[in-house]
């Protein structure tokens, strides 16, 4: 394989730009293939919700480095938005990077050259091919040395349906529904109305939470809170034990609303089919039970678009869809944020030699995620692919306990929305992406 061949990274999100940064930093030669026009473009729409983290929680070492020679200063107080992540820090990282990142660049494929995914023969040696489509009806090649995927999961949020695909009807309801957390300060389409949210994460929580309080100014705002479970169970978080003080006053004052009659909760409600009456949407569980509504908003998790890695050869979890080695360590039936491993290179690592896939996308469909997890991850992998084994065997982080995690969404005492998320998507936990991101 040609040695002077870039590292491609796969999205321009915060776990990209900071795997670009360790790349720079050690003199190897990276493209970055980022699908929105602009850096951070998952985060973008969820830029009004707010973190989890504070600030020195969601800053890379190398990145901040890199971004100390521009004249950047670190933010170091305060739980940023999205829109304030960007600003302060993603859009100035990118700017450091420069044309290594090539916007409006949707990755459609990845293979080796000349190797389908069926061909032993020197497919080792032989360098990743990625398809590139710019624009509509355009696409190109380009020959990677190493491929990391950081593309995240926020472009698949999970359905409605309770078995994992779209509910009957879901597709066709589609303009009635909403799968983001969704900015709750235009009002117009919820003060007055009834919204059911579908959902027990933190991204469904941060939900109920803004509408309570339209439902507590204006009494004819009506919420209900549709789970799965068949009890709350864990769905007011980790509370006072949560070590990330912001996620955990919102399931606190998730309980509060709740218990004043504000939100109506719905347990063991299994969405079977979504039908409409004129233009509002009609949930039907399992068992029967309807729920009629004027919006739905679904905040039920994320999972990881594999369809463009269909050639490579790839071991993955097949409950999570995240990599094996890493899937017992992010298993959300057993672990919570604080409670998973560090993991590196070795954790990440596939039968296709020199692929990795890091970020949110390596949880695959665990909500766990934080973005300090992420920069660990980068860090060891570059290190892995600069040939310092040591340096990617090397554990340089500490992560906070907490009870749960899901999403995103904390709110302050004054009322005003605080969001959260723990990592990106709001999700994705960033800091944690709303919600999940």
């Amino acid at each position: 394989m040609e040695t002077d061949l870039p590292v491609v990274v796969v999205g321009a999100g915060p776990q990209g730009l900071a795997a670009a940064a360790h790349l720079v930093e050690r003199d190897v030669p990276v493209v970055v293939l980022e699908a929105g026009v602009a850096p951070a473009a998952a985060v973008a729409e969820w830029g009004h919700v707010r973190l989890f983290s504070e600030w020195p929680e969601l800053i890379d070492g190398a990145s901040a480095r890199i971004l100390s020679s521009t004249g950047w200063e670190a933010p170091s107080v305060g739980y940023p938005t999205g829109a304030q992540w960007i600003e302060r820090y993603l859009a100035p990282l990118a700017a450091a990077l420069g044309d290594r990142i090539r916007y409006s660049s949707r990755v459609t494929g990845v293979s080796r050259l000349g190797r389908d995914r069926l061909v032993d023969a020197g497919r080792g040696e032989q360098p990743f091919t990625i398809h590139v489509t710019p624009g509509v009806g355009e696409e190109y090649r380009l020959q990677a040395r190493a491929v990391i995927d950081a593309s995240g999961t926020w472009s698949t949020p999970n359905p409605a349906g309770a078995d994992g695909l779209p509910a009957l009807g879901e597709a066709a309801a589609a303009d009635l529904l909403s799968y983001r957390i969704p900015d709750f300060r235009d009002r117009e389409g919820f003060e007055g109305k009834h919204t059911v949210v579908i959902g027990s994460g933190h991204s469904a929580v941060t939900a109920v939470l803004a509408l309570a309080r339209m439902a507590r100014r204006d009494p004819s705002t009506t919420v209900t809170w549709a789970l799965r479970r068949a009890t709350t169970g864990n769905a007011f978080g980790g509370g006072d034990a949560d070590e990330l003080p912001a996620r955990g006053a919102l399931g606190i004052r998730a309980k509060e609303y709740v218990d004043a009659g504000l939100v109506s909760v719905v347990t063991g409600f299994r969405v079977e089919r979504i039908t409409r009456e004129g233009d509002r949407p009609v949930l039907i569980a399992e068992d029967g039970r309807t729920l009629t509504a004027d919006r739905v908003v679904i905040l039920t998790g994320f999972r990881p678009d594999l369809s463009f890695l269909s050639e490579l050869r790839l071991e993955l979890d097949p409950t999570l869809q995240a990599p094996i080695r890493l899937a017992a360590e992010v298993d959300p039936n057993i672990h919570s944020c604080g409670t998973v491993a560090a993991t590196g290179a070795a954790d990440l690592a596939q039968p296709e030699p020199d692929f990795y896939l890091v970020g949110a996308k390596s949880y695959g469909r665990a909500p766990t995620f934080l973005a300090l997890t992420g920069y660990e991850q980068v860090r060891s992998v570059v290190a892995e692919l600069a040939g310092d084994h040591e340096a990617a065997r090397r554990v340089e982080l500490a992560l906070p306990d907490t009870g749960v995690c899901g999403g995103a969404g904390i709110f302050d005492a004054s009322g005003a929305s605080l969001g959260g998320a723990c990592c990106a998507p709001p999700v994705l936990q960033i800091g944690h992406t709303p919600a999940t991101v």
